[in-house]
């Protein structure tokens, strides 16, 4: 009975164990990177034995080992002077090797255990491929202390530990078998070759320590005592040498250790191991430490200033912010209608719907059913009946947790609603009469009013929504979508999925979903196909786990009329010499990676856009076939490359401070720039990236940019604006335009207490919120025109009883000036042309919403959401 009781619940773990492991396997097959699982799999295997094996090799040798050497001590007399006469005795106990050999193998498991979790860095190492940057201090390649000195920090960690354990448990078979033991006045007693064994062992803990010590000189690089993280003055003057120093006094040390073998006593070794000390204290923790009060402080801007150039250098080569154009921008106050009128295409894109009340708008108008749910919405690009127009995205997934109880049935959840089902785009600066967005492409089937816009294969399997497990190809009927009082089904033609027509694999993901259902079901037949791990995240990150993801994937509408998935994907480290490292510790990134997903067929594509990549390039090394060359990636997906938020936030961070290319002025912080703050929905908040049309000063086309207003450290007035842009070959260029320090321009937050002491503007803001409505503010943008720039701020208006956010007001403002009027072109008309300075003090129900361009054209929108 007690041993069915442990049987069954072992037989139990492993059945399940062996399920995971084959549907794993069968999963990569279906991706396509069956090389990436088997790669993963045989380098823990091998490196793991291979730590096993050596803390065997090494223990296990040293203690039986002590067991052949080591005889008894039996005292058999006295001679007059009162000294022992001993004895030795071999002794012969293979009780005792069975007992020391099940020791070592159970300590070579757990050894071997732990070495496995450095697969990862071994296979780095093995695979390294140059950065292309040198180190300032030893003339290195980044990759030797990115790739290299990890494992080798790693090895001397495992063998000293092994060492040490070899050396505790070689003493402690000497005392078993009485080769050491203190006699009748307290003294060591060592048989003849125990004094060599434990001292040979020493030496080589003594070998490792020097091997530390140099390891630890190659790191100041990564050192942060001085005022920029790197090697400082004190360092390199005071540390460095000392470190090299005592890497010699532990090899002499080792040396001592091995001639006192032939010595009696123990005083030389005591000699060298108090040096040893003596040198870390005084010569590695007292002079640095003198030398920082006494040499740097004193003299901290002068003595540090090639340390700071070198941090700077590396931190802004790490970041991709080494090769920024700067560019001057006179941010001129003589902006006129005919400019606006050049620059038709550029006011047009001006974005009026913020992603955030655009969302909620979506929500309330297009999700259509209850199971149906936008997660965000995303900026990008399309050509637009023969234009190219900023445009916004949201994908509609189905949410299997918005079904009602009810009909949560496992049929429901596995078999029938299977997928989500079209998007909604919408145009990025126009609304209906009822203040809502102007939709180019709505509701179920998607029907597109645009040219270029048209949607072939709506259907979305895979998506940002975490849903669970469904089969496919059965003989249930798959939900498509509502039409009326009725239902369209549909059957899944893609190539998604794990074929479970046969018993074997229904038994395996029977055991790994836990459910009898799936063996049950008479719905299965010989084509049907299992589809998991559908959300992105769960399924980029199974593949590739060792990137950094964005946070925002955002969908593609192809030429052929399906969907697709772009997410971008970085690379990054934490041990990039001398660069700066964020909160988060990393220190160098790229975004090298750009992965595409089909929705519909799940395809995971991982094209490598930059090869000049170091960390790109080494993991494609260790998993052959995993990146895509970039120049692969198809022309329809390359139009919609974005320069991802995520990498331009942080770069724009770090370029905050590293701006200042001068050691004198950035040692003394004289040039910081922050982020501006702008009011959203009544709270401060950072003003965040943001994508815009435009035609760069200089340029003669518009072209699609993300862009980051600054102003100085606690002011307001700005003092740049930075662009990335992204179109054909410029994609991934940053350029920083740089407004006259002589000259005050306003920034964002400026602009918004202007708003608010605008005295007609605050008081029907005042009446709107005291009527059963709430405004909310928008985002305020910062629109480079020519030489000046333009302020724009749309405002929602959202009832209590109603909660969907209509576009009600734009706010421009432009030097002096603050208008709010219904549309963009009647404030701009205000601005510009002498017309009205405000609206009327109460909000318009009906009419039409009108987009004008001074000097160009007039868009008006009808009820019916024609042009």
């Amino acid at each position: 009975m007690l041993g069915a009781v442990i049987f069954l619940p072992a037989v139990g773990l492993v059945a399940y164990g062996a399920a995971i492991f084959w549907t794993d396997a069968a999963w990569f097959g279906e991706v396509g990177y069956t090389n990436v699982f088997w790669t993963r799999i045989w380098a823990r295997l091998a490196v793991g034995a291979a730590g096993g094996a050596l803390f065997l090799l090494i223990f296990l040798t040293n203690v039986l080992l002590a067991r052949r050497l080591s005889p008894k001590i039996r005292r058999v007399g006295g001679d007059v002077g009162g000294d022992d006469i001993l004895e030795l005795v071999p002794t012969e106990d293979r009780s005792v090797q069975k007992v020391l050999l099940a020791v070592s193998l159970s300590l070579a498991f757990f050894f071997g255990l732990g070495a496995s979790g450095l697969w990862q860095q071994v296979l780095l190492l093995l695979n390294r491929t140059p950065f292309g940057y040198t180190d300032p201090v030893f003339g290195r390649d980044a990759s030797f202390f990115i790739f290299v000195l990890p494992v080798v920090g790693g090895l001397l960690s495992f063998f000293g530990l092994t060492l040490v354990l070899t050396f505790i448990g070689t003493a402690l078979v000497y005392v078993f078998d009485r080769a050491a033991l203190m006699d009748e006045q307290k003294r060591l007693r060592l048989a003849p070759h125990v004094k060599g064994h434990l001292s040979s062992l020493v030496a080589a803990v003594l070998l490792l320590k020097a091997g530390g010590y140099l390891v630890s000189a190659w790191q100041l690089v990564l050192s942060p005592r001085g005022v920029v993280f790197g090697a400082s003055y004190t360092d390199v003057h005071a540390e460095l040498p000392v470190l090299r120093l005592l890497a010699v006094v532990s090899l002499i040390s080792a040396a001592i250790f091995l001639v006192n073998i032939h010595y009696r006593g123990w005083r030389l070794p005591l000699v060298a191991i108090g040096l040893l000390v003596a040198m870390w204290v005084l010569a590695g923790q007292v002079y640095p430490a003198v030398m920082q009060q006494y040499r740097v402080s004193p003299n901290e801007a002068e003595v540090e200033r090639p340390y700071i150039e070198k941090n700077i250098a590396a931190t802004r080569w790490a970041f991709g912010l080494n090769t920024v154009r700067t560019r001057p921008f006179p941010g001129a106050q003589e902006l006129t209608q005919q400019d606006l009128a050049a620059n038709r295409a550029t006011v047009e894109n001006i974005r009026l719907w913020d992603p955030r009340p655009l969302l909620d708008t979506f929500m309330q108008i297009q999700e259509i059913r209850l199971y149906y749910a936008f997660r965000d919405v995303d900026v990008d690009r399309y050509v637009v009946d023969g234009e190219y127009r900023q445009a916004m995205l949201a994908a509609r997934e189905l949410d299997q947790s918005k079904l009602q109880p009810q009909s949560k049935t496992w049929v429901n959840l596995h078999l029938t609603y299977t997928h989500g089902y079209g998007v909604v785009v919408s145009r990025v600066n126009e609304a209906t009469e009822q203040g809502l967005p102007d939709l180019l492409v709505q509701d179920i089937p998607p029907r597109s009013r645009a040219q270029g816009l048209a949607i072939t294969r709506p259907q979305i399997y895979y998506g940002e929504l975490d849903n669970d497990f469904i089969l496919v190809k059965t003989k249930a009927q798959e939900f498509d979508y509502p039409k009326g009082d009725a239902n369209v089904f549909t059957t899944y033609t893609g190539k998604g999925g794990i074929g479970v027509g046969s018993l074997p694999r229904q038994l395996a993901f029977a055991l790994r979903f836990g459910t009898l259902k799936l063996l049950l079901s008479d719905s299965l037949t010989a084509e049907s196909r299992l589809l998991f791990r559908r959300a992105l995240k769960e399924r980029v990150q199974t593949i590739a786990p060792f990137l950094s993801y964005d946070r925002d994937p955002y969908l593609v509408i192809r030429d052929d009329g399906s969907l697709v998935w772009i997410w971008d994907a970085y690379t990054t480290a934490s041990r990039f010499p001398y660069s700066q490292p964020r909160s988060n510790g990393i220190n160098y990134i790229r975004n090298s990676i750009k992965v595409v997903v089909d929705a519909y067929n799940g395809d995971v594509t991982f094209y490598q856009i930059d090869p000049n990549d170091a960390v790109a390039r080494t993991w494609g090394k260790i998993y052959p076939g995993l990146f895509t060359p970039g120049e692969r990636l198809p022309a329809d997906l390359r139009r919609h490359l974005r320069y991802p938020e995520d990498l331009f936030g942080i770069q724009m961070d770090v370029l905050s401070t590293y701006h200042m290319l001068d050691p004198q002025v950035f040692y003394s912080k004289e040039d910081l720039w922050e982020i501006p703050t702008e009011l959203y929905a009544g709270e401060e908040v950072p003003v965040m990236p943001y994508y815009v049309i435009m035609a760069l000063p200089g340029e003669a086309k518009e072209e699609f940019l993300l862009m980051q207003p600054f102003v100085p450290l606690q002011k307001k007035n700005m003092v740049s604006w930075v662009a990335a842009r992204m179109d054909g070959d410029h994609y991934g260029e940053l350029v920083a335009f740089e407004f006259p320090k002589d000259r005050l321009v306003f920034g964002p937050a400026q602009v918004e207490a202007r708003i608010s002491n605008d005295p007609v503007i605050s008081e029907q803001l005042t009446l709107w919120n005291q009527a059963g409505s709430q405004v909310i503010r928008g985002n305020l943008l910062v629109i480079p025109v020519e030489d000046s720039v333009l302020y724009v701020e749309p405002l929602y208006l959202q009832s209590t009883q109603n909660p969907i956010p209509q576009l009600t007001r734009v706010i421009v403002g432009y030097g002096d000036k603050v208008v709010m009027e219904p549309t963009l072109g009647d404030a701009l008309r205000a601005v510009f042309a002498g017309g009205p300075s405000t609206s009327p003090p109460t909000p318009s129900p009906g009419g039409t919403t009108t987009t004008t361009v001074p000097g160009g054209t007039t868009t008006t929108t009808t009820p019916g959401g024609t042009t």
